[in-house]
Formats: C-alpha cells, structure tokens, sequence
C-alpha cells in the first residue's frame, strides 16, 4: 500500500497556503498526502530536555516536536523564522522555488511622508528599523507584533503611523498586498525570506528521496549560502543581519549587512562568483565583515544597556520576541547548559531490575553509551509523557510513568517490585525522589548520566520579572541574583514553581507546561 504522507503545518492561513503548496507538488507526482494542521505548541507535552536538545525556533518548534513524535512526517516551515542549527535528527529535506525576497513598505496615504523629515514607521523587526533608520535618521519606529491580518489591521487603526513593513512574499501569498504597498528594493531580506522550506527526519530515507523530486536546486543553493552567513557572523548576537543571494547567467550574486540596532553603524559586503566555484562565498564574506569591525559591532551591541522589564532563562530568537505584548522589553540568555557523560560499562554490569529515568537528557546519554540491546532492565519507570514516548522507541517497555517526579516517588513506594532502583539522573537533580524513596527503606543507586551547568548572568535593576523553565534555571539565577520583593518569576510548571518560592513572594504558574503559555503569562501582567 502507497505511504500517505502526513505534512504537519501551522493552522495560520499563511501556514496553510504553503503546506497545501507542498501537498500539491507531491500529489502532481503521484505520492498521496495528508495535511495534519497543528494547532498550538500547547497540544503537545514538551518536557524541559527538549529544549536543551536544539528546538529553539518559535514559530517552528511546535512542529519539530510533532514530527520527533512520529505524529507527522514532514513539516512545512517559512525558512527564515527556522533556526540555522535544526534540532537533532531533523533535516532540510527541500526548499521550493522562492518567492518574492523583498520586503514591502505599506503607506497609509500616500509616499509623500518619505521625503519629510519626522515620520513614524511600524515593524516588529530589528534587522527592518535598523535599516530604515540608516536611511531615514530622523525618523521613528514603533514596534508592530502579530500575524499578518492583525498587522494590517493596526495600522489601518493606527492614528499615527505613516506605514509599516511586511515580508512582500507573506502578503503576496495571502492576496493582501494592498494599492498602497511598494517592495522595498534597497532593503536587505532576511536570510531565507521568501522560501518555504520542508523539514524531516534525517533516517528517514524513503521520505527524504521524495522531498528531493520536488527540491528546488537554485533556490537551496542561495538560502544555504545565506543562512550560513548568518550562523558563521551572528554568534548568539541579536544584531539586524540581512542576507540575499541570487543568480543570474551562471554567476551568483550576494549581498548582506550588519547594523547596530539604531542604524548608526552598518558593515555592507557584495560579492559574485561563478556557480560552481561559489562554495566559499559565505565564509568569506563574513570574514570580511567580522574584520571590518563586525565583531566589535556585535559586542558592542551585547553590551549596550537596554531597559529590560522581562528576562527569560533560555535565549530567544527574534521570532520568539514577536509574541510578546509591546510593552514587554525581552532579553533572554540560556542560564543552563547540558552535556552528557560517559557512563562506565560497570553501571550496567548486574542485571538491573529497576530502572528510574525523569529526563530525556538520561535516555540520549544511556543510547549515546550503549546500544538498545544492552539496555535490557526489567521495569522502566519514567517522567513525563514524551520521555515514555522516547524511551518506548528507543529502548522497550516503560512499566509506569508520573507528571512529575514526586508523584512517581508516591507511585514507587507502594507498588514497586523488590526494594532497589538505579536512577540515571543529572549531577544536578531534585532530592525529592531519592529522599522519599531512601526514606521508605528502597535503596537508590544514582547513575550520573549528564551534567547540568549552570551559567547566570547578573541582570540589570530594570529587570522587574523573569522567565523559569526548571529548577535549574532558578538555582543558575540565584548564584548571581538577589530577587526583589516586587519582582514576578514565571514558571513553566509547579515543579519549577516550587523551586521558584523559596526565593520568589510572587510566583506565577503557566496554564501548560509550554514556552508559549509562559509567554501568555507575562503578556498578561502587561496588557495595554
């Protein structure tokens, strides 16, 4: 029986045009499809080792899970909001014929306002107002946030505003370019504007074959080169990078600029080469902006005082700041970092009865020191859902799982076979459940699978709340932070949240265990 095959898409209209453009290329060649719309990153339990496992990306990250749970088999993302390092085991398995890279400029009225010498323009982009600001100095820009709609909307409401700036492919591509729209030629792209891009897992070689048939090759080889400008100058910055490449008559052209966020200092690099002899090109452009003072530029960007009201414990992308409510000023870094140990082949000398796993962190560091054969245990009990999931893939049968590791505490007290478990865990983890488990005369033989470092940043008097993602983010901040009586700790979950009371009076829990209900949550205490 032919493979139906599941392509997972955002449920936004934007989303849907372009995974129903992929599912059209793919049945124009016979193969059958499915669209699998997937509604909120919310509908999917996602535990705190996911996120140190690479999924960064927003507006992307709801569906690398989808398709890492086996729910879909393909993914359809706009390839600039994809960041340039994927999560593990996901690939870029084609890119279709790109649209229009260019950035469009909507007016209210008429152009006349460009000539004048105080305007206001609306974008919620730093790489799109550091440009404009270059160019038009005296002018203001205001943040604009939401889906395409809503922002054609605000700015019809607006009372002030002189125009805002899109993608021109997202408005395009909606039927919603309006008369009063003009594509920005002087305006750098972002990387990867324009292009849809289809994602999937990397063992999965009937799919990526296919994925292949409908690849567009001139396309892959320009936003490859630009988004491996991006990675190679970026660093981790928030620096309005812009990047476009094309070809024309076997010669590739390439185009990018750096600029600090207000637009006063800009590093512009163009360069051709024949196709074919263009592999370096990415390399060397940005050498030659990091040595034009690039990297100062990019320092001093990091260092430069900005107002923060909201500080998140795992760094965000600029896609991820668009969420936030216009009063909310977000500066995030990543307070934790996770690296796995060799794990000596006496831990798995003796047959093990009981085995405790609470993270996907320990499941990637038994399979990266042994394989699925050696791990053979007798009972398999675990935390979280999609840490079952992994395991039962991965490894065999998980015997019982909990929420949390409290509860599996509970569980194992009164139900568990023999009095021993061996608990593959970080070198950093809850006392909760060894503690409960000790207590009730069951002997915890601890195995450290991985190491939790912490690494805090001393954050500025502005910062009035921060974000939480686990206990560990909350101990990495206290070893440089003293937490004022006002200031709010948002929490993913109530195992963070308890961590969080002990320092915290006011400590606020998100509905879901997800990135984007913490976000709702601070949107909350901010509303206009």
């Amino acid at each position: 029986m032919p493979r139906i095959i599941k392509i997972g898409t955002r449920d936004s209209k934007l989303a849907m045009f372009q995974a129903k453009a992929v599912q059209q290329q793919l049945q124009h060649l016979g193969h059958q499809t499915l669209l699998v719309p997937v509604k909120s990153i919310g509908d999917i339990e996602l535990d705190k080792p996911l996120y140190e496992m690479g999924i960064t990306g927003i507006f992307t990250r709801t569906l690398d899970i989808a398709l890492l749970n086996g729910d879909v088999d393909i993914v359809v993302h706009s390839l600039k909001d994809v960041p340039t390092i994927m999560p593990k085991g996901i690939v870029q398995a084609a890119v279709l014929k790109r649209g229009n890279v260019r950035d469009t400029l909507v007016y209210k009225f008429t152009e006349e306002f460009l000539g004048a010498e105080h305007a206001v323009i609306a974008t919620g982009s730093l790489r799109r107002k550091a440009q404009w600001l270059n160019r038009y100095p005296t002018h203001t820009v205001e943040p604009i946030r939401g889906n395409v709609i809503t922002r054609l909307d605000k700015l019809d409401q607006s009372e002030h505003w002189d125009g805002a700036i899109f993608a021109a492919a997202g408005i395009g591509r909606l039927e919603l370019t309006p008369e009063t729209a003009i594509n920005l030629e002087w305006m750098i792209p972002a990387p990867g504007q324009g292009a849809i891009m289809i994602a999937a897992l990397e063992n999965d070689e009937e799919l990526l074959e296919i994925c292949a048939e409908i690849n567009h090759k001139e396309t892959e080889t320009c936003v490859n080169i630009e988004r491996e400008f991006l990675n190679r100058l970026e660093g981790g910055c928030t620096a309005p990078i812009g990047a476009n490449a094309y070809i024309k008559e076997e010669e590739l052209f390439f185009e990018a600029v750096l600029l600090s966020h207000d637009g006063t200092k800009k590093i512009s690099v163009k360069r051709n080469k024949k196709v074919g002899e263009h592999h370096d090109l990415a390399e060397w452009c940005a050498n030659y902006v990091i040595e034009r003072g690039g990297k100062r530029l990019m320092d001093d960007i990091k260092q430069s005082e900005r107002l923060t009201n909201v500080y998140s414990t795992k760094s965000f992308t600029e896609a991820q700041r668009q969420l936030f409510n216009d009063k909310v000023s977000i500066d995030s870094s990543d307070f934790i970092k996770i690296s796995l140990n060799r794990i000596p082949p006496r831990a798995l000398k003796n047959e093990i009865e009981n085995v405790v796993i609470t993270s996907q962190n320990a499941v990637e560091a038994l399979l990266t020191n042994f394989s699925s054969i050696e791990l053979q245990f007798k009972n398999i009990y675990c935390v979280g859902r999609r840490t079952k999931r992994e395991i039962e893939k991965r490894i065999g049968k998980v015997t019982h799982t909990e929420k949390n590791a409290k509860k599996l505490a509970d569980y194992l007290v009164e139900f568990i076979e023999g009095t021993e478990v061996t608990y593959f865990c970080s070198d950093l983890r809850l006392e909760e459940l060894p503690t409960l488990l000790t207590e009730n005369n069951i002997t915890v033989n601890e195995v450290e699978a991985y190491q939790t470092k912490l690494d805090p940043l001393k954050l500025k008097d502005s910062v009035e709340g921060v974000m939480f993602y686990s206990p560990s983010t909350v101990q990495s901040f206290k070893q440089e932070n003293n937490p004022t009586d006002t200031m709010v700790a948002y929490c993913i979950g109530d195992t963070t949240a308890k961590e969080a009371s002990r320092h915290f009076k006011d400590v606020r829990v998100a509905k879901l265990p997800t990135v984007e209900s913490v976000i709702d949550l601070v949107n909350k205490n901010y509303v206009s």
